[in-house]
C-alpha cells in the first residue's frame, strides 16, 4: 500500500511538473476582503445584520485555465433579533481551511472564473440579551464541513468574486470580495 501511495505521490508531481501555466506565473497569492450577508435566522422580529471577511488564499496554476489553491477566511457575522420586552446580538465567528479549484474562461487582461472549495468550517459565537446581562457569553460552536460555489473576474492584479458559503446550518453566508494579488501574472 505505501509503495503505490508512493507511486501515485511521483506521477502527480510529474504530471503536474510538466502541465504548468505557459502564459502566466504558477504561483499566486490572493488578499481579499469583503462584505458578507449573513442567512436569515428568520421570524418576524429578526433583523439580519452584516458581516465581513478576509481571505488569504494561495493558488497554483495547473495550466492557464486551471487554478488548485487553499482558501484561509476568517468572517464575523452579526444577527440582532428584537421584540417588545428585549434585544438579543448574536456575533458568530467563523474561520475556514479549504482547497479550492478555479477555471478561467478567458486567457486575456480580463480573466473572468468559475470556481468552487470545500473544506473544514469552524464557528464560534457570542450572544448578548438585553434583559439581562448575565446571559452575555462565548459560545463554543465546534467545526463543520462545507463548501462554496464562487464567480468573479481578475483585470491585471485586481480581483472581484463573489461566493456563497453553505455550512448545513444557520452559519451560511454570502461573500462579496475585492482585493489583490502577488505574483501569478504574465511571464
Amino acid at each position: 500500500m505505501k509503495k503505490l501511495f508512493l507511486l501515485l505521490t511521483l506521477v502527480g508531481f510529474a504530471v503536474l511538473a510538466n502541465a504548468q501555466s505557459t502564459t502566466f506565473h504558477a504561483f499566486k497569492v490572493d488578499l481579499t476582503f469583503g462584505y458578507a450577508i449573513p442567512q436569515s435566522t428568520g421570524g418576524s422580529s429578526a433583523t439580519v445584520k452584516a458581516g465581513a471577511t478576509f481571505t488569504i488564499e494561495p493558488h497554483y496554476r495547473i495550466t492557464d485555465a486551471l487554478a488548485v489553491g487553499l482558501r484561509i477566511e476568517g468572517a464575523g457575522l452579526g444577527y440582532e433579533n428584537t421584540n417588545q420586552d428585549n434585544a438579543t446580538v448574536h456575533v458568530s465567528i467563523l474561520t475556514s481551511y479549504c482547497p479550492t479549484l478555479e477555471y478561467y474562461l478567458m486567457n486575456g487582461g480580463f480573466r473572468p472564473f468559475l470556481g468552487a472549495g470545500a473544506g473544514v468550517f469552524s464557528q464560534q459565537s457570542v450572544n448578548y440579551n438585553s434583559s439581562t446581562d448575565t446571559n452575555t457569553g462565548l459560545v463554543k460552536g465546534g467545526s463543520k464541513f462545507g463548501f462554496f460555489p464562487r464567480a468573479g473576474f481578475e483585470a491585471g492584479h485586481f480581483r472581484l468574486s463573489a461566493e456563497y458559503n453553505i455550512l448545513g446550518n444557520n452559519a451560511n453566508y454570502a461573500a462579496f470580495k475585492i482585493g489583490f494579488f502577488f505574483g501569478g501574472g504574465r511571464k
